[in-house]
């Protein structure tokens, strides 16, 4: 099964216990609908329920949206929510409603409408995440300045000059998978691989070097990889919450949190042993994230404290491994299922190094241009961070006037949003857009294709990874290619990661990679088999050459 899926097959048990507690108390939220207009309407929006909303007329949706906040927390719990979302807009139209004052649009003019404004801001839901740091980190500012200046020390520790200095440690990483690879394809019947645990054991020892400068050693050791599911549990729980902030007042997480309590603590007990390993360490002795957060002065506080390191790091663990991780299991996945991509690729690969070696970021790897379009394409269908990222006006904006988006006249203390799947699979933007197609990103339309692409987002409040996702991305599937052969493995082991014919709620499409909605997405397989292309794997490690064909 795998360590990653614990907290998922605990969270499925959960599902029909708290689906029908939710339907219960929808009806009690919607039958105190009319207090809309009243002044304690602002109070309980904070905790889920429902505020003075846009009109249902102009903006549609299911019944049990336009009442209460339970509809998407729903699906949130069944992690389907970007699923339902798409389909709702299928049915509804470009902007549709997912709870009484949230707007979900599904138009590339609404994102540049929301994340290129000025006037909006991440929603107070993000504070939910974070609740007790006094300096907030880049994920849960929402003042702009305060946001301003985190993402500028962030950028710091992943600029291009920085990426330069800390590219060896990234390539030792991948060594090691590499390494794993090629032990999987000895003796005479290879192992399959489940390629989503080993991508997200490779993402995380690589991210955690770069946060705290220490070796985890998930590829190698099982002893730590219960960190993952730790944090998978986390983005699903917070995911929840963000959909119905009421459930916190309600305790649900409480419980929740006893059945998790041993992971919880191993976690904790982990992660502050190695925070207190690097802060006894010299702030410039290694290259991560504490060298450039140590003492670094802020226009909002003197000093950024240990909290805020603590909760920088975290939040560095999980972005930065989640989203490489999944782009590097959907592309996986997506090659093995296409013969005439994966063949596409593996030429261009090996017909533009001379050995693996060579393969480094550079000019070289650059002119891969059909590399990145099979990685955009799979970020494109299958996106690190699927959902809808909540986003409001300003409460102290100044301007006088109407807030716009996408033409739409938007009422203040509403949640605005684009679903970055469903614009992923607007066929206005993606025509057959459930088919793997890498070419759509190298022709001269791929202008309007580039507008829509969302998986970093866009503006002041985009991802700052984006440059370390695509060169960890880029040197794996490159390195992968130039030393080993791969295919699906048989029987029903291979089917793991597929839609199935049938399903329910949009998982009927045997093409498309199955990600599941925990805020950032999570996934299982696919399962691959390998095989070492010649001699060229004795390049891996001198210690191997001994190991027969």
């Amino acid at each position: 099964m795998g360590g990653i899926r614990a907290p998922s097959l605990a969270i499925i048990a959960l599902t029909d216990t708290l689906s029908g507690y939710l339907v219960n108390v929808s009806f009690i939220i919607a039958a105190c609908s009319n207090w809309a207009n009243s002044p304690e309407v602002t109070v309980l929006s904070c905790a889920g329920l429902p505020t003075p909303a846009p009109s249902s007329e102009e903006f549609p949706g299911p019944l049990i949206a336009r009442l209460s906040d339970f509809y998407g927390t729903f699906f949130a719990i069944r992690r389907d929510l970007h699923l339902i979302t798409l389909r709702d807009h299928q049915k509804y139209g470009p902007v549709i409603r997912q709870g009484p004052n949230k707007l979900v649009f599904n138009s590339v003019g609404a994102f540049r409408d929301i994340h290129q404004n000025e006037r909006i801001t991440k929603s107070h839901l993000y504070l939910l995440g974070d609740p007790s740091i006094r300096n907030k980190g880049v994920f849960t500012a929402i003042d702009r300045d305060v946001h301003r200046s985190r993402r500028k020390l962030i950028g710091q520790v992943i600029s291009e000059r920085s990426m330069r200095n800390f590219e060896p440690t990234m390539t030792a990483q991948i060594d090691i998978f590499l390494r794993q690879v090629l032990l999987s394809s000895q003796g005479l019947e290879p192992e399959a691989l489940n390629m989503s645990e080993r991508c997200r054991y490779l993402s995380f020892d690589i991210v955690g070097l770069l946060s705290f400068g220490h070796e985890f050693h998930l590829q190698t050791s099982s002893k730590n990889r219960f960190i993952l599911q730790s944090i998978e549990y986390l983005s699903w729980h917070a995911n929840v919450l963000f959909q119905l902030p009421l459930l916190s007042w309600l305790r649900t997480g409480m419980i929740l949190n006893i059945l998790f309590f041993r992971i919880q603590m191993d976690t904790y007990r982990l992660l502050e042993a190695v925070i207190k390993q690097r802060l006894g360490q010299g702030k410039d002795e290694v290259h991560d994230l504490y060298s450039y957060v140590a003492d670094s002065p802020q226009p909002d506080t003197e000093n950024l404290d240990q909290s805020y390191f603590r909760s920088e790091a975290s939040f560095f663990l999980q972005a930065g491994s989640d989203t490489t991780s999944t782009c590097l299991s959907a592309t996986f996945f997506y090659l093995s299922r296409d013969k005439r991509c994966y063949e596409e690729l593996g030429r261009e690969i090996r017909s533009t190094f001379n050995s693996g070696s060579e393969i480094r970021s550079g000019p070289t790897l650059a002119k891969c241009h059909y590399l990145r379009a099979c990685i955009d394409e799979a970020l494109r269908m299958s996106p690190p961070a699927p959902g809808t990222l909540w986003r409001e006006q300003y409460p102290d904006d100044k301007n006088s006037g109407p807030l716009i988006i996408d033409g739409h006249l938007i009422p203040r203390k509403t949640q605005v949003g684009v679903n970055i799947y469903a614009l992923h699979h607007n066929e206005e933007y993606f025509p057959d857009s459930f088919s793997y197609k890498p070419e759509r990103w190298l022709t001269p339309a791929g202008t309007q294709t580039n507008d829509a692409f969302a998986a970093f987002l866009t503006g002041p409040r985009g991802c700052a990874g984006k440059a370390m996702a695509y060169l960890e991305a880029s040197l794996v599937l490159a390195k992968t290619l130039w030393y080993f052969d791969f295919e699906p493995a048989s029987g029903e082991l291979g089917k793991i990661g597929m839609g199935k014919n049938g399903s329910r709620r949009g998982r009927n499409r045997e093409s498309e990679f199955q990600i599941y909605d925990i805020f950032t997405a999570t996934s299982d397989g696919p399962y691959l088999k390998f095989r070492p292309r010649g001699y060229y794997w004795k390049d891996l490690d001198e210690d191997m050459q001994n190991i027969s064909e």
